[in-house]
C-alpha cells in the first residue's frame, strides 16, 4: 500500500473535517478538506485526491449529486459516503451510483481506517489493471505489425475498418504471417477492448473435449466431469472469441459451432438451461476454406457465417519491400529483451533475407534474426551468423554400396565427405576469408590450412 495517498475530506461540520484530518495526517496521508459540495468541485481538479470521503447530507450540493459530477469528469476517483444510520439506505443506493462504500456517523476511528486503506488498495488495483489494458493495447497497436508495403498497407486499412464494427471476421494466412497479431489488434481496438479476448486452437483440442471446450459442463454430466466448467463461450462473454485453426475442426463440431451463431445461446454438458452469450467471433486458417468446402471438410454454411469479412494475410515472399523494416524492429525488440547492442546487418547479409523464400514467414524471419543477434561479436549481423537452415545444409554423399568395403572403411569415406561439403560452404558464406570460416567452423586456421589442403581447395 502506497503511503501519501491523496485523501478529500468534504464535510460541512468544521469540527468533523478537523477531527478526519487529524487521523489520516497521522497515518501519513496527504489530506485537504472543503466544507461543502461547490467547494469539493473546485478542489478536486488541482488536488486530484486518490479517496474522497464525502459527507452525504450538506447545504447546496450534497454529497451524492457533488459525487456524480465529480465521477463525471474523474472516474478513477475513489469515494466512500459518510452517513448517519437513518440515512443507510440512501448511502446504499449511493454505492449504485458509484460510490465504493459507506460508514455510519458516529464511526469507530480504526473501523474508517480499515475501509480508507481498502478502497485505497481497491484504487490502486484498478489502476494497475488499467496500465494493464493500456499495455495490452499499445503491444497489438497497429505500428507493432510492420510493415510499408501496398499489400500491407491494404490490411492495415481492413482491420481500421472492421475494428468499429461488431462484425465477424474470417483472417486468412499462411503459418507465421501474423494472423494473430491481426486478431489481437482488432480486438483491442474494438468497443469489446476492455472484455476478455479468449483464444481456442481448433486443431490442438482432442475431439472428445470439443464441446466441453466450447460450452462447459455441469458437474457429473460424465465421469470425469468432478466440477462445473464453464466453456470459452462464456469466458468470452461481452469479448472476442478467437477460434484458431477453424479449418481443423470436425465436422460435427462445425454443426455444433453454426447453431450457436444462429441461436446466440449455448447449453453446458450436462446442463438443461439455455445461457445467451454476447460474443463477436474471429476465426482464422492457414488452409483455402473453398477448397475444403469442395473436399466436403468444411462446411459451406459455416463459412458463410464465419468469413462476414475476411482479411488476407499476405506471406512474405510477396512483399519483400517490408523485410528490412521487419529486421530493425526486430533488433530493436531483442536488443531490449536479451540485453544485446546489435547496431545494423552488413548487406550481404541483407541481401540474402531479401532473396529468401520464407516458408515459415515473418515467424522464421523473427528466429532468424534472434538466432543471428546472438552471435555476432561486433554489433553487426554478417551472413556467417544467419542459420544454417536458411543457407542449406550440405548435402549427404550418395548412398555407397555395402558389398564394396566394410562399414569402418565407408563410415570414414562418407565423413570425409561430408567434412569437405562443411567447408566448401563455409568458404561460400564467409567469401574465401579464411580467418571467419575458422571461426565459424569452431577450429583454428591452421586447421582449417591443413584440410584445404587434404581435400585440394586451394
Amino acid at each position: 500500500m502506497k503511503n501519501q495517498a491523496k485523501i478529500l475530506i468534504v464535510d460541512d461540520e468544521k469540527k468533523i473535517r478537523l477531527i478526519l484530518t487529524q487521523i489520516l495526517t497521522d497515518e501519513d496521508y496527504d489530506v485537504q478538506s472543503a466544507e461543502s459540495g461547490e467547494e469539493a468541485l473546485k478542489v478536486v481538479p488541482a488536488f486530484r485526491p486518490d479517496l474522497i470521503l464525502m459527507d452525504q447530507k450538506m447545504p447546496g450540493i450534497d454529497g451524492i449529486e457533488a459525487m456524480t459530477k465529480i465521477l463525471a469528469i474523474f472516474p478513477e476517483t475513489t469515494v466512500i459516503v459518510i452517513t448517519a444510520h437513518a440515512s443507510i439506505p440512501l448511502a446504499v443506493e449511493a454505492t449504485k451510483k458509484g460510490a465504493y462504500d459507506y460508514i455510519a456517523k458516529p464511526f469507530d476511528n480504526e473501523e474508517l481506517l480499515i475501509t480508507i486503506r481498502r478502497a485505497l488498495l481497491h484504487t490502486q488495483l484498478t489502476e494497475e489493471i488499467s496500465q494493464l489494458k493500456q499495455q495490452l493495447q499499445d503491444k497489438y497497436a497497429f505500428k507493432n505489425i510492420v510493415g510499408s508495403s501496398s499489400k500491407m498497407q491494404h490490411v492495415f486499412e481492413q482491420i481500421s475498418r472492421v475494428c468499429e464494427t461488431n462484425a465477424t471476421v474470417l483472417v486468412l494466412g499462411e503459418s507465421g504471417v501474423g494472423k494473430e497479431m491481426i486478431v489481437k489488434a482488432i480486438h483491442y481496438h474494438s468497443q469489446r477492448k476492455d472484455k476478455p479476448l479468449i483464444a481456442v486452437n481448433c486443431g490442438a483440442v482432442p475431439v472428445s473435449l470439443l464441446e466441453s471446450e466450447f460450452f462447459g459442463h455441469e458437474k457429473g454430466a460424465f465421469t470425469d466431469a468432478k466440477t462445473r466448467k464453464i466453456g470459452k463461450f462464456e469466458q468470452a462473454q461481452g469479448g472476442t472469441l478467437f477460434l484458431d485453426e477453424i479449418g481443423e475442426l470436425p465436422l460435427d463440431a462445425q454443426v455444433k459451432l453454426l447453431r450457436v451463431l444462429d441461436e446466440r445461446k449455448i447449453s453446458r454438458i450436462g446442463g438443461h438451461e439455455f445461457i445467451p452469450v454476447d460474443v463477436r467471433i474471429i476465426s482464422a486458417t492457414n488452409k483455402n476454406p473453398e477448397e475444403a468446402v469442395k473436399k466436403g471438410t468444411f462446411r459451406l454454411d459455416l463459412l458463410y457465417r464465419l468469413n462476414i469479412f475476411t482479411i488476407t494475410v499476405p506471406p512474405l515472399r510477396e512483399r519483400p519491400e517490408d523485410i528490412p523494416l521487419l529486421v530493425d524492429y526486430f533488433i530493436q525488440k531483442y536488443n531490449q529483451r536479451l540485453g544485446l547492442s546489435v547496431k545494423n546487418i552488413s548487406q550481404s547479409a541483407m541481401n540474402f533475407l531479401l532473396n529468401y523464400d520464407w516458408p515459415g514467414n515473418v515467424r522464421d524471419l523473427e528466429n532468424a534474426i534472434q538466432s543471428a543477434m546472438i552471435l555476432a561479436r561486433d554489433g553487426i549481423i554478417r551472413l556467417e551468423n544467419l542459420p544454417l537452415r536458411l543457407q542449406g545444409y550440405p548435402e549427404m554423399p550418395e548412398e555407397l554400396n555395402a558389398e564394396d568395403s566394410g562399414l569402418e572403411e565407408q563410415v570414414k569415406k562418407m565423413s570425409s565427405k561430408i567434412e569437405k561439403a562443411l567447408i566448401i560452404k563455409a568458404l561460400e558464406l564467409c567469401e574465401h576469408n579464411r580467418t571467419l570460416t575458422a571461426q565459424r567452423l569452431r577450429i583454428s586456421r591452421k586447421t582449417l590450412f591443413n584440410k584445404m589442403k587434404q581435400y585440394k581447395l586451394e
